[in-house]
């Protein structure tokens, strides 16, 4: 199976290629490839129309990406959409998510939707280890006692613990890089990552 992955953003990036590679054990451009936006965006009113060219967010141009992969995949081949949910509800995301499929006269025959609640650097603050591991300084018992994938500020809460206020993108983008060889992904606490994982050892034939 191959897999094309969309993501929001670069930082997204390094969790998603160490699941796919350490977990996984798949190659790059041979088993998958991650293709990152600038941003969320939002999908648009006709998912039918051609995409409006200065809107790069992943959900502004995900219909005719979708169009796009459903004209070469076959059922050996697999989408895989990452969204953040920000402070979204799950069940009405997923419910557009769903109505843009129903839409969609043309699609790949499989595509699998994960939401990272609330971000994917919930992943992160949720394994206080590996952050801890990244960054020897962090402030630990600010994150220790967060519930996972709660909704409260995710990378800013990261940012607090590891001593970084500003929480840049491309500071976002390093603290994925230091952070993510150290996540544990056999017993992970994140809820949304666990079903992450749980989505792809399925797609897989794995589970």
């Amino acid at each position: 199976m191959f897999i094309e992955v969309l993501t929001e953003g670069t930082s997204d990036v390094p969790a998603v290629l160490e699941v796919l590679t350490r977990k996984f054990r798949l190659v790059t451009n041979v088993d998958f490839r991650i293709h990152p936006h600038r941003g969320r965006g939002k999908l648009p009113a006709n998912p039918l129309a051609r995409p409006d060219k200065k809107q790069f967010g992943l959900l502004d141009q995900l219909p005719a990406k979708l169009r796009g992969f459903g004209r070469y995949m076959d059922e050996h081949s697999l989408v895989l959409v990452l969204i953040d949910v920000d402070d979204d509800d799950c069940r009405a995301l997923l419910q557009r998510l769903e109505m843009l499929l129903n839409q969609h006269p043309h699609k790949p025959p499989k595509i699998l939707f994960r939401l990272a609640i609330e971000e994917t650097e919930s992943w992160f603050i949720a394994d206080p280890d590996a952050v801890k591991r990244a960054f020897s300084s962090a402030t630990i018992s600010i994150i220790r006692d967060i519930p996972p994938d709660a909704i409260i500020g995710a990378w800013e809460k990261l940012a607090e613990c590891i001593g970084e206020k500003d929480g840049s993108p491309p500071s976002k983008l390093r603290w994925a890089q230091e952070i993510v060889p150290y996540l544990d992904l056999d017993n992970p606490r994140s809820p949304s990552l666990r079903r992450f994982i749980s989505g792809l050892q399925r797609e897989l034939g794995l589970a």
